[in-house]
């Protein structure tokens, strides 16, 4: 599978393999300078890309709403993703890690990258859809937080994220690396107004826990009665704003050891979806 030809297995395209020895190849312009604070094309203000790194995370893009454009690689990871590519009828272009390594601006040791499209935003009222505990987000600003968060999402069973104001951009190409893929898979939609939009969580069954450090607050374990439930979080430092607990049912601590003050947010959050597998509602 050499120069773009297509080939067919049991009636289904696969991917076009190409290959390509120039670094200067403009087919490779989605994947270029991604350390580039000014051309990156994951920017929004850029291409809009979604670019997942490594094997595990492009075969969970492979696998979600989002649309593969095209994908970069070495042989070897050509290899590994053959059967995730079944079907895939865009351009692999196949090339060198060093050739890679100078498209990129750095050297790539997952040895495989996929560009997608990003897809028409969902609404709130998508993603609560069915789901019985979110995750609701205030200035959370740090996208390897972010990452950390979805991961943790995924893997305790958060049916959705939030995002208030102040946030970053959680398809950014570290926040996509650190989520494993995740945030890719978890439905996430931004709030509108805020934090007054909160009151359609409220009119679908959800009670707001906003969480934290305050030692006057109940613990999570007492606040969590609902069926449904919106788990509030903010920044590392400032936390939820006055502003955004006052819209909430309830505030809510983590029991922590005296002398500490609060907890990483990512690492607040898997304790918060924890409690909620914990007591399994």
């Amino acid at each position: 599978m050499v120069g773009g030809s297509r080939c067919v297995r049991h009636d289904r395209p696969v991917v076009h393999v190409i290959d390509i020895s120039d670094p200067a190849d403009p087919r490779l312009d989605d994947f270029r300078d991604l350390n580039s604070s000014d051309r990156r094309p994951d920017l929004p203000e850029g291409k809009g890309l979604v670019i997942a790194e490594g094997v595990f995370v492009t075969q969970r893009l492979l696998t979600s709403r989002f649309q593969p454009i095209s994908l970069l690689g070495v042989e070897r990871r050509l290899l590994e993703l053959a059967d995730d590519l079944d079907g895939v009828d865009v351009p692999f272009y196949r090339t060198s890690a060093e050739v890679m390594a100078e498209v990129v601006g750095f050297h790539l040791n997952r040895g495989v990258l996929a560009a997608a499209a990003r897809p028409a935003p969902l609404a709130v009222s998508d993603v609560l859809k069915d789901a019985k505990t979110v995750v609701v987000l205030e200035g959370v600003n740090d996208h390897e937080n972010l990452g950390s968060m979805f991961r943790n999402a995924a893997g305790l069973g958060v049916d959705a994220v939030l995002f208030g104001k102040g946030c970053a951009d959680p398809l950014y190409r570290r926040s996509v690396r650190v989520s494993m893929g995740h945030v890719l898979r978890v439905p996430f939609a931004h709030v509108a107004k805020w934090p007054h939009d909160l009151d359609e969580l409220r009119g679908n069954g959800f009670q707001l826990i906003s969480l934290t450090p305050n030692p006057e607050a109940v613990t999570l374990a007492e606040a969590m009665t609902g069926e449904k439930v919106a788990l509030l979080l903010g920044a590392e430092g400032p936390g939820l704003t006055e502003h955004a607990m006052r819209a909430t049912d309830i505030r809510a601590k983590i029991p922590m050891a005296p002398g500490t003050d609060s907890l990483n947010v990512a690492t607040a959050a898997a304790m918060a979806f924890y409690e909620r597998v914990r007591t399994g509602r």
